[in-house]
């Protein structure tokens, strides 16, 4: 590291890691979006204990993916939580939070980085707090829900739903996983997309833009991209892959 900072990345958390971990007499520890569960050695090693800096208001969204889950329940607003963690899986006490509204066509991507900047000045004035013991940590309310690991296989644009859940899912899922959609004998991914009138038999193209059909309303294609090619605007990509008006685009098996 440039700044003589050590580096470890621990696949699992033994004997070993927790031993050096505890030998740097640590003040606080910080963890953001880490993947392996802290033992409660790890937990108890720091002076002040480890704190976590969560994208959402918790109870809500514990979890995975709570970026993603907000925008695909068509929640309207969301935060930043500062919890001092315990063995459970966000279940730890309230250090502080702080409430951040979701635009109507926020993305995935965008939203990351307006909370990782409010959780930044956030994890901050929790840390001061903590230092200075002006900081009484409150349990969590009830009412917890689960951001559960995002799946591939929910990247599959089902067209019998209705167009405004469509049009979340594309913003949720977008850089992290695809959606995308089968014509052509290709997998066609669908970056951007949005809401907009027309119906008939989803998966149906309406009209040259294009609009496709789906259980209720119709889903404007935006920008788009085919396999092993760059992303592009849909009037672009159709010159070279057209979607004829009429055309029935397949809804997955499943869904």
């Amino acid at each position: 590291d440039p700044h003589g900072i050590e580096l470890r990345t621990p696949e699992r958390l033994g004997p070993e890691e927790i031993a050096a971990f505890a030998a740097l007499a640590l003040d606080a520890a910080v963890v953001v979006a880490y993947g392996l569960i802290l033992p409660p050695a790890l937990l108890a090693a720091p002076r002040l204990g480890c704190v976590n800096v969560h994208a959402s208001l918790l109870p809500r969204w514990r979890g995975a993916a709570p970026i993603e889950r907000a925008i695909l329940a068509g929640d309207t607003e969301t935060g930043i939580t500062i919890m001092q963690m315990d063995e459970g899986l966000d279940t730890g006490p309230i250090l502080v939070s702080e409430r951040l509204p979701i635009g109507p066509r926020a993305t995935a991507a965008e939203l990351h980085d307006r909370l990782a900047a409010l959780g930044a000045r956030l994890l901050v004035e929790a840390l001061d707090g903590l230092a200075a013991r002006k900081l009484m940590p409150r349990p969590q309310p009830s009412g917890a829900t689960y951001a559960k690991k995002l799946r591939r296989e929910e990247g599959a644009l089902d067209w019998r739903k209705p167009a405004i859940e469509l049009d979340r899912l594309v913003r949720a899922l977008n850089p992290r996983i695809a959606t995308w959609f089968d014509h052509g004998g290709e997998r066609i991914k669908l970056l951007a997309a949005a809401p907009t009138e027309g119906q008939g038999k989803p998966g149906q193209v309406l009209d040259p833009q294009p609009a496709i059909a789906c259980g209720e309303g119709a889903l404007r294609l935006v920008t788009l991209q085919r396999e092993g090619r760059v992303a592009m605007p849909a009037e672009e990509f159709l010159r070279g892959h057209p979607l004829p008006v009429g055309t029935i685009l397949p809804c997955p098996a499943t869904s």
